[in-house]
């Protein structure tokens, strides 16, 4: 990956110039404890960094829920009760907001089009990156085997340490599940969201090259990331988007 002082810039991408995709850092808006598409001028803010209008950058109201939309124009209103966006309109940046979540971004450059997922935990389990691959297919035609991906900064599976919750709904939905659960010297499990959601990438038919996992920790990454389980949840939030040129 491009590591620039405001931006992550992922190498997936880079083959194609038809393509903006970005995560920002705590750098890009030395803005704290608040969510940036709730205020409307740290939306200006970082349209101003990434040279686009207000406008252009496309939100949902992510409620850790498994609903994709698709989006055709910029919204009049806040899409709710939405975890992911999908379209093949270009100049329209899709954008996911994440302080420990895992942001996926997807591109197929074959059909044209683009996917930004908010998945957590519940959306993870919930097979939100299967949902939205699935809306790239059946809207947009396009092919799993041409998706590129991305797999952006989170909570690591060092620092995961979940409930029997998680780790019951993560047995009976992922993948391979042996690779993303392991236990610590307390007994109690760790998750990898990481590896989640890269195979149920690779269970969709998401080629294993062309996948990218930054790999990198918004917990332990104290002054790089925001991170909602060290911060509490009213912290800041990172900004993954993708857009068409």
């Amino acid at each position: 990956m491009d590591r620039k002082p405001d931006l992550i810039r992922y190498n997936i991408f880079q083959a194609f110039p038809n393509i903006c995709a970005f995560t920002t850092t705590k750098s890009t808006l030395p803005i704290d404890r608040i969510r940036y598409s709730n205020v409307p001028e740290n939306k200006a803010k970082l349209a101003d960094v990434l040279a686009l209008k207000t406008n252009q950058m496309v939100y949902p109201d992510q409620t850790h829920s498994s609903c994709v939309a698709e989006i055709q124009e910029a919204p009049s209103s806040v899409i709710s009760e939405t975890d992911a966006l999908v379209t093949n309109q270009t100049g329209l940046c899709l954008c996911v907001q994440t302080a420990d979540c895992v942001p996926v971004l997807l591109f197929d450059p074959e059909a044209k089009v683009i996917a930004a997922v908010h998945a957590g935990w519940r959306g993870t389990v919930g097979g939100i990156v299967e949902k939205a691959i699935e809306k790239m297919s059946n809207n947009y035609g396009s092919s799993a085997e041409n998706i590129v991906a991305a797999i952006g900064p989170s909570i690591s599976p060092e620092i995961y340490e979940v409930g029997d919750e998680v780790v019951a709904a993560a047995r009976k939905s992922i993948p391979n599940v042996e690779l993303t659960l392991h236990k610590n010297g307390m007994g109690n499990y760790h998750f990898n969201l990481w590896e989640a959601n890269r195979q149920l990438l690779l269970k969709n038919g998401v080629s294993v090259q062309n996948i990218e996992v930054l790999g990198e920790c918004s917990f332990s990454e104290t002054k790089k990331y925001y991170s909602a389980r060290r911060d509490g949840i009213d912290t800041g939030r990172m900004v993954s988007g993708i857009m068409i040129l």
